[in-house]
């Protein structure tokens, strides 16, 4: 490259991060993936090292972010916001690691912590009073949103003990992965835009001119550190934030100090295959030097510290293409919309197709053929079209229809009243039975290994499988005859089926494909009646009775077992010897018949411990507050409508001490 074409390239490269900064930091509003912003500001700074002179004052490599909206007023930082350099892969940050060896020897340990997905904001105290915070804005100034702080329950608006005169606080302002949902969920029933992910909702939200709407939005906070602290002089980074959370701020537990790089890599490696352990999105791992000596030591770049960096980890949102949008059938009959890709690397795979749900989801983001779009993929989940880039249309792109025939059979496909899904009206359809036949031998039901697609697409064709009992009359000599197919594998198929005459209950009842019948649902049921011959007597009122079922699943299950068809298929199970048994009881305890609903994040428990703990007890745990809902244990940043309705209904609260009273702990 020409210093020429560098210089041509460079502008227009600072142009496009320029103008995707604003979109993203003050439109809250952006047109392209965070990994790609990644790779052009990453091009602009090989650019730059290449061609020194060609670096100019407003460059984007040169400032912390975007500058401040002009929606709120400035608020000055006194000490500044920088932001952080980053690395995509362990071999850089062992390189990294290598840097700050040169430049101070062995370090004194460092702090790892996870890189929340949120908006980074600053608190201001005097004399233990939250008087102002602001955003991040260019890092020595941003906006004021103390008003919008203040609704955020995990601010606190005095400090406990003794804190210093002035005080700055960073922390990260961020919103639940199950509070997004349920935002995205109650905005899309009133037709309003929805938000591309937890930090776009987080940001959002913080920019309401109404506070009232931000409080609805139950969002959170994490501090990861101080700016300005009046009269103390600290020794290392772990030191601040031990002394923040004892003046009642809220850091995370997660985080840890390290002594070596090999415990940061390991830290790292962890994070990136456990990402999606914890309630909020985490994009990466910030790590510190932790001696404040040793920072000072190593000192700043114009915009960030040499001192600290942030591992990021594969990205889980790109933009690609959308080729074509085609329905797939499945178990229920659910004709479901999916998005034939461009294919893109995302989430550490390669991804050429994605679910877009049901025709309203495709309707509300607007998603149409020839699109480009942003793809998002979260852990092991299907991957999911998030929304349409629509800066970029040409006006050739096309709307999606649902079709009014079903592509497996040719049956009619009816969207029944009152239902956001399409069905295929064939039971007899092929697509359905091929999902019908997976789902029972899943291991979430009766565990049939050897069962997969290809297998019973193959048996399917040769008239051997046409519902689930068929599975228990496989003829194994018939099997040896195909190919492909030797002793060993024929005996581990048929030991395979035998052993599943014996799953538990809740199983069999998940594998059944039961309507709105999904493994949580079925194991409330089985808990609850015990047999699968009491429950294909039950009444849908009596079905509605038990806590957890409302309506439509009550009488999903009662009509199921009322169909001769299924009653045929029930009967060929029982024939074939598949006997789930009794139901275990209920387990004996002191919390014996109560009903808990837990909300918030406990200290001392994680989610999963929380419930477990209440079950060995007899307790019961379920999603929603009811009436019948005995206690809810309430956690740091509770969601406001579970606190709301328990209030409401006067339902006993638990704080984290009481919660430990009441197991014995």
């Amino acid at each position: 490259m020409t210093k020429a074409e560098a210089k041509r390239r460079a502008r227009e490269l600072r142009e496009a991060i320029d103008y995707h900064a604003y979109r993203y930091h003050v439109l809250d509003d952006p047109e392209i993936a965070d990994a790609e912003y990644d790779v052009l500001v990453g091009s602009l700074i090989e650019i730059e090292n290449q061609f020194p002179d060609l670096v100019t004052p407003d460059s984007p490599t040169q400032r912390v972010g975007a500058p401040p909206s002009d929606l709120f007023a400035p608020v000055p930082h006194r000490s500044p916001m920088m932001s952080l350099d980053n690395c995509f892969s362990l071999d850089e940050l062992q390189a990294w690691g290598r840097r700050v060896e040169r430049g101070i020897g062995d370090p004194d340990g460092f702090m790892v912590e996870l890189k929340m997905d949120g908006v980074a904001c600053n608190l201001i105290y005097e004399d233990g009073v939250f008087v102002k915070g602001a955003t991040r804005g260019d890092g020595r100034t941003g906006e004021d949103i103390t008003g919008n702080l203040k609704t955020v329950r995990a601010v606190p608006l005095r400090l406990r003990g003794k804190p210093p005169g002035i005080l700055e606080v960073r922390g990260e302002v961020y919103m639940r992965t199950d509070d997004f949902e349920k935002l995205n969920s109650s905005l899309g029933e009133r037709d309003l835009k929805t938000f591309a992910n937890p930090r776009n909702a987080a940001a959002g939200s913080l920019r309401q001119k109404d506070p009232k709407v931000t409080a609805e939005r139950n969002l959170s906070l994490i501090c990861h550190g101080v700016g300005y602290v009046e009269g103390i002089r600290l020794a290392a980074h772990s030191q601040a934030l031990e002394m923040i959370r004892q003046w009642g701020l809220r850091t995370n537990p997660e985080n840890k100090r390290v002594d070596d790089l090999d415990a940061v890599f390991e830290f790292c490696r962890r994070w990136q295959q456990h990402r999606h352990d914890v309630p909020y999105e985490i994009d990466g791992v910030v790590v510190k030097v932790d001696s404040i000596a040793q920072q000072e030591e190593l000192g700043w770049t114009a915009k960030a510290p040499r001192w600290a960096i942030a591992y990021k980890f594969p990205p889980e949102e790109r933009t690609t293409l959308l080729r074509d949008i085609k329905v797939h059938v499945g178990a229920t009959g659910a004709a479901t919309p999916w998005a034939q890709l461009e294919p893109v690397f995302v989430g550490g795979v390669t991804v050429s197709t994605a679910t877009l749900h049901n025709e309203d989801e495709v309707a509300r983001k607007d998603v149409r053929i020839g699109d480009t779009v942003i793809v998002r993929r979260a852990g092991d989940v299907i991957p999911e079209v998030v929304g349409p880039v629509t800066a970029t249309r040409t006006g050739k792109e096309r709307k999606f229809k649902m079709p009014k025939s079903c592509p497996s059979c040719g049956a009619e496909i009816v969207r029944p009243e009152g239902e956001a899904v399409a069905r295929c009206m064939n039971s007899d359809c092929p697509s359905q039975r091929l999902e019908r036949l997976f789902r029972f031998a899943s291991r979430g039901a009766m565990d049939i290994e050897g069962l997969g697609y290809k297998t019973l697409m193959e048996f399917i064709e040769r008239g051997w499988l046409r519902d689930v009992g068929d599975i228990y009359g496989l003829d194994r000599d018939e099997i040896l005859k195909l190919e492909n197919w030797g002793e060993i594998s024929v005996n581990n198929l048929m030991t395979a089926i035998e052993r599943s005459k014996n799953r538990p209950l809740a199983n069999l009842m998940f594998g059944l494909t039961i309507p709105h019948v999904g493994g949580t649902v079925a194991r409330d049921l089985a808990g609850e009646v015990g047999s699968l011959g009491r429950l294909s007597e039950m009444t849908q009122e009596e079905l509605e009775a038990i806590e957890g079922i409302g309506p439509v699943v009550a009488a999903s299950v009662a009509r199921f077992f009322a169909e001769p068809r299924n009653q045929k298929v029930i009967e060929k199970l029982q024939r074939a010897g598949v006997d789930p048994g009794e139901a275990p009881k209920k387990k004996e305890g002191p919390l014996l018949g109560k009903s808990f609903v837990i909300t918030g994040t406990l200290a001392e428990f994680t989610r999963d411990q929380a419930e477990k703990a209440i079950e060995e007890r007899g307790g019961k745990v379920t999603s929603s507050v009811s009436k019948k809902t005995d206690h809810v244990v309430v956690g740091e940043g509770p969601g406001a409508s579970k606190y709301n309705k328990a209030l409401a209904l006067k339902i006993d609260l638990l704080d984290e001490p009481a919660f430990k009273e009441l197991l014995g702990l």
